[in-house]
């Protein structure tokens, strides 16, 4: 079992990362980051056999009860949304393009509901299968299924909206989509 500071240590980027992309928010993200961790350090994890599961699990929860409380997704859009990209080892200029992207690609997904934009987050970020957001979420698994699909049409048609060329082909678009969903999220 891990120490609360190993915990913090291994999983706070991607906790972040995951507020960050359900509210839109900087402070929001962070202040959500900090409720989870306080849960997860409140909690008996002995008999926790995948951390990371559980503590994303906590952190979509978390985002979601955050937003219920909200009456309107349109206050939680930050005017100048940041996403901690974490390359100590990156150019002045590297940083500026991948914050530009990251905030580009934000508002992308803000337009996604919240629902869709919680299984992408979790499919195309952190690389969860469809059995463990169908865990993480407490859906079914076609469920999921539908909403991954309905999010990468939705995407799909934001970016067109956007001017953003995409492949002719319908089964090539969704795959490369999700391929470049995946990439430019993170």
């Amino acid at each position: 079992m891990q120490s609360n500071r190993e915990l913090f240590e291994t999983y706070n980027r991607d906790v972040y990362r995951t507020c960050y992309y359900m509210v839109h928010n900087a402070a929001d993200a962070e202040d959500l980051t900090q409720e989870v961790f306080i849960t997860a350090f409140r909690t008996n994890r002995e008999q926790i056999d995948y951390p990371k599961a559980w503590i994303m699990r906590i952190a979509v929860n978390q985002c979601l009860n955050h937003l219920r409380r909200r009456r309107s997704l349109q206050q939680k859009v930050s005017a100048n949304p940041y996403l901690f990209t974490g390359g100590e080892d990156k150019t002045v200029d590297r940083l500026v393009e991948d914050k530009e992207r990251a905030e580009e690609w934000a508002g992308y997904m803000s337009a996604l509901p919240v629902k869709i934009r919680a299984v992408l987050t979790l499919r195309y970020m952190h690389d969860f299968s469809l059995a463990e957001i169908s865990g993480l979420l407490g859906i079914p698994q076609g469920t999921v299924k539908s909403r991954q699909h309905k999010g990468l049409r939705l995407m799909r048609k934001i970016l067109l909206n956007a001017g953003i060329q995409l492949e002719d082909k319908e089964e090539d678009s969704y795959g490369s989509h999700g391929k470049t969903l995946k990439a430019s999220i993170k």
